[in-house]
């Protein structure tokens, strides 16, 4: 122990750790925050590209669904 420091109480340890602990608590709460906002940053972006996936699903389906239809309306005629 170097001559010129000043010895520590308990109650002087006990407050700088407390001090240390409650600076980390406010790094870990900012922290926390922007994980937060990121989060539902990206669960609104995830909800806008499944509505367009789910619109894109249906013009398939739809095209699909009118092809086999003009096929079997061909048919129909084209053996009548």
């Amino acid at each position: 122990m170097p001559k010129n420091s000043a010895r520590k109480t308990p109650t002087m340890i006990a407050t700088e750790a407390l001090q240390e602990i409650a600076r980390h608590e406010k790094e870990c709460g900012l922290r926390w925050a922007e994980a937060h906002l990121e989060l539902k940053q990206l669960h609104d972006s995830v909800r806008a590209h499944s509505a367009r996936w789910e619109k894109l699903a249906w013009l398939v389906i739809g095209t699909v669904i009118a092809g086999v239809l003009a096929t079997v309306v061909r048919g129909w005629f084209w053996w009548s």
